[in-house]
């Protein structure tokens, strides 16, 4: 049978525990918080392990914590991950390259796609991104992926803001 572990001077009864973790909006500190008070009330540690349904060491390493470090403790702690590929200045420059978009005449494009800008960051910075890794990080960005209508580039800007107006709308000539 594994050694009891103490809850050394509890800071909280068992009941003012639970009332905590029916207010607690992290799941995961609530069940430690259940599954500790169901052990200050005398329950053997599968059991309250249960109940806050988890493993019996998961239920030791909770109490340690709360021990340690009160109901902070009882919080999961936050997840370091892999650190990105680009910095944040490259991040910035792919964003000015998106917004400033292709140049037409020299590359033929009207729009970049997520294809053209995976190709883009592997030649510029050496890294390489599958495109929907490159949508995630244009969205982290706070870009979304809709392209803007391409426009030709001889069109004539006076003669289009004509025909908005109205001049040339053939609702209109028809009274």
């Amino acid at each position: 049978m594994p050694a009891r572990i103490e809850i050394a001077a509890a800071q909280h009864t068992a009941a003012e525990l639970r009332r905590l973790a029916r207010h607690e909006n992290d799941r995961r500190a609530a069940m430690r918080m259940i599954a500790i008070a169901e052990t200050m009330d005398g329950a053997d540690r599968e059991t309250a392990a249960r109940r806050g349904d988890m493993s019996g060491q998961a239920l030791c390493d909770a109490i340690k914590r709360y021990n340690a470090e009160g109901l902070d403790g009882l919080h999961d702690r936050p997840r370091m991950g892999r650190p990105p590929k680009l910095s944040e200045a490259q991040r910035a420059e792919l964003r000015a390259i998106v917004v400033k978009g292709p140049d037409v005449e020299a590359e033929g494009l009207s729009a970049y796609t997520r294809d053209d800008l995976a190709k883009i960051v592997e030649t510029k910075w050496g890294v390489g991104y599958d495109p929907t890794s490159v949508g995630r990080i244009l969205r982290g960005l706070g870009m979304s992926w809709q392209k803007a209508r391409p426009s030709h580039p001889k069109k004539d800007a006076a003669a289009a803001e004509a025909f908005k107006k109205g001049s040339g709308h053939p609702a209109e000539n028809h009274q």
